[in-house]
């Protein structure tokens, strides 16, 4: 919609032509879900913020407080490690995640506290040397 709301119209009046005016050209006919109800669980209750959670989980987002999305990302790096290729880059995702951790712990937490203390890469390589022997 380009068009601007006239001088001296209310914008109440204008913005109901303008569904009117949608509704009679048949713009709102073939609307994915049209004439379903809102899809909401049941056993819930009511959340004011539920078309905001939904979204960010049809996104794939998440809010999440610092110290809790470094766990996250913690974890997901020694899987990440787990699987990687080769000694130097079990070494680079270890020390990577290792340099975060250290930021967190010396900067007073903006949420739940971390919990958490730099990985000893050694050991995280030691383990990775382990498992592909052990597939091998």
């Amino acid at each position: 919609m380009t068009e601007r709301k006239p001088p001296g119209v209310s914008f109440e009046s204008w913005t109901d032509k303008q569904i009117r005016d949608a509704e009679a050209r048949g713009d709102f006919a073939h609307l994915p879900g049209a004439g379903k109800p809102l899809p909401r669980d049941v056993e819930a209750t009511y959340d004011e913020q539920w078309w905001i959670k939904r979204k960010l989980a049809r996104e794939g987002l998440s809010v999440l407080p610092p110290t809790l999305a470094l766990r996250k990302e913690a974890e997901d790096a020694l899987v990440a490690a787990a699987k990687a290729p080769s000694e130097r880059a079990v070494r680079k995702i270890v020390e990577d995640i290792n340099v975060k951790i250290r930021d967190m712990m010396f900067k007073p937490p903006p949420g739940p506290p971390l919990g958490l203390k730099p990985y000893d890469v050694e050991d995280v390589v030691r383990q990775w040397r382990e498992r592909r022997t052990a597939a091998s």
